[in-house]
């Protein structure tokens, strides 16, 4: 949308309808003409407008929608700062017809030279900015005039929430204790349209911001929200203590779990469009001393990059990978704390393998993105369905290449060497924390040295840490001490600033640092001698391998991140 330029005057004479800007918008490149005519399809059968069908039918985001307006008719696109602490002209402007209007209004400003009636403008933020019968309406009962700007949906409905809150239904319910076990009052509860409407622009937002996870925390007096974004937790709003019960049983709905069982964890998945975008939701509750606590984890494959390169990996780390993955049989490891995108990786590498000839199957706690053309399987301990039993299954499968999804045990481990010595290629993760350390986890687990030596192709082991934001990261010169100490290259730094577009935080988006361990005649001897980490490692650093270290004081040479993230993930150079 970069490239929207529209002038309304080069549009020709005919007036500009929501019909016509349309066209101009698909001209522009919003969509193409297949995808406006679903739009208008639907628009005809549901009675909203074609815009709002764009995005329902997830043809088009809201922001690139509003930005798109915001071009073509040269207006101001309002910006979450610009709406206003308190509602203006509560008197003359009911909330019911703003929300039905979808429109706010922001701002009085005086028009210069104009005393009198007419020297105030009432700015106005809209979703729907060619809805002249709005306007009009406004004007009258204001007695204003007005002008308008163009509002991102679910920032207007957050204002709309904030500044006109609806009185929610539980506020004459019975106190939640009185009827613990009631379902079927539970059921009532997260029926109710307030409450439906506040779990949907909870995930709503979540989504449209980016977020990786929500967490819905209750407490004594009061129920949190916090989404977590580039692997820190922000808080994001709170409600009354009393809308815990409704908001985690109509979460539960979603996900077919038993609400009426608050005693013990539950897992599931939600599969619901968001804003016209099909997305998944992981659901994990536990019971807390104030209710249950949810965590949904957003696994939107639409924001995930399956490429070596957008993840960040440094050019040897990704050579490296690609030759152990060339081999057709073997182990590959890839190693890191919980949450440093270790399954990323492995999907990545799965589907650059996965071609007509080969089959590829995947054994999984949980299966995070569902792959095309990749047979994937779920691990059900509570029916006894683990890593070692699916692994003894799928062997006599006859697949070529064999993802597990974490070597938790020395059967699992065993299984899967002697799956790589029958002429599999296996690729599994570990919880260590460097490529090395993974080879004496194996051996402390009990695999045996002459199995590992001659099924092992390649360690893998990855962080992840935030990337500056581009729109904002301001240059540094670098300190001498920052060279000596830990040897960055170049002439200056980039720090962290923040602006809107980062949530001011100064960072946008992750990236990963790596290291590679490939097994060397060296190391392979070493594993005979039962070496410990370190010398395997300096005999690694030896053949030629980078450190995560170094990949990561790379990554702030070039300006992607900032010596202290490579500290907080990495920790200080031995």
């Amino acid at each position: 949308m970069d490239s929207l330029a529209l002038d309304i005057s080069t549009a020709a004479a005919e007036p500009l309808t929501p019909e016509r800007a349309l066209d101009l918008l698909a001209q522009a490149g919003l969509c193409d003409t297949i995808s406006l005519e679903r739009a208008r399809a639907v628009s005809r059968e549901t009675g909203i407008s074609s815009a709002q069908a764009l995005v329902q039918l997830g043809l088009a985001s809201e922001r690139s929608l509003a930005e798109a307006w915001s071009r073509l008719l040269h207006v101001t696109l309002a910006l979450p700062e610009r709406y206003p602490d308190e509602p203006l002209l509560p008197e003359r402007l009911q909330p019911r017809f703003l929300r039905a209007a979808r429109v706010v209004p922001v701002v009085v400003e005086p028009v210069d030279g104009e005393p009198g009636e007419n020297a105030e403008v009432l700015v106005l933020a809209m979703a729907e900015p060619l809805d002249h019968f709005t306007t009009a309406a406004i004007r009258i009962a204001t007695g204003m005039r007005t002008r308008i700007e163009v509002a991102v949906p679910i920032e207007l409905e957050a204002a709309l929430d904030r500044l006109y809150p609806e009185a929610k239904p539980q506020d004459t319910a019975e106190p939640a204790e009185a009827g613990e076990d009631d379902a079927e009052r539970l059921k009532d509860l997260a029926s109710e349209a307030p409450v439906i409407r506040l779990v949907s622009q909870i995930i709503a937002k979540a989504v449209e911001t980016a977020a990786s996870d929500i967490h819905i925390e209750p407490f004594e007096d009061r129920v949190r929200i916090r989404y977590r974004y580039d692997g820190d937790l922000q808080e994001a709003e709170t409600h009354p203590a009393r809308l815990a019960p409704a908001i985690i049983s109509r979460l539960k709905i979603l996900a077919k779990l038993d609400i009426a069982e608050r005693r013990l964890p539950q897992d599931g998945r939600i599969r619901i469009a968001v804003r016209g975008q099909d997305v998944v939701f992981r659901i994990a509750t536990a019971p807390s001393l104030h209710g249950e606590i949810i965590v949904l984890r957003i696994l939107d494959r639409s924001a995930i990059a399956f490429d070596f390169v957008t993840q960040g990996h440094d050019p040897q780390v990704i050579e490296r990978m690609q030759a152990a993955l060339a081999v057709p049989n073997g182990i590959m490891l890839v190693t890191g704390p919980t949450g440093s995108g270790k399954t990323t990786t492995l999907y990545t590498a799965l589907l650059g393998l996965n071609k007509p000839d080969t089959k590829i199957i995947t054994v999984e706690d949980p299966i995070e993105y569902q792959l095309p053309g990749i047979n994937q399987m779920q691990v059900r301990p509570q029916i006894g369905l683990g890593f070692p039993n699916l692994l003894r299954s799928i062997v006599r499968l006859d697949p070529n290449i064999i993802m597990v999804g974490e070597i938790r045990d020395l059967e699992t481990a065993e299984i899967s060497a002697r799956a790589a010595l029958t002429g599999h290629l296996v690729l599994s993760t570990l919880h260590t924390n460097s490529a090395a350390a993974a080879i004496t986890r194996l051996r402390d687990m009990g695999l045996e040295d002459y199995l590992l030596a001659a099924v092992l192709r390649g360690v893998l082991a990855q962080r992840l840490v935030r990337r500056l934001c581009d729109v904002c990261k301001a240059p540094s010169p670098m300190p001498d001490e920052l060279k000596a100490r830990f040897g960055v290259a170049g002439g200056q730094v980039w720090r962290a600033v923040g602006c809107p577009s980062c949530r001011n935080t100064g960072y946008r988006g992750r990236q990963a640092i790596a290291e590679f361990l490939t097994p060397s005649a060296e190391i392979q001897k070493l594993l005979f001698d039962r070496a410990g980490q370190a010398e395997i490692e300096r005999a690694a650093i030896a053949g030629g391998m980078k450190t995560m270290w170094q990949t990561g004081m790379e990554a702030v040479s070039r300006g992607e991140t900032t010596v202290e993230e490579i500290l907080r993930a990495v920790g200080a150079e031995e």
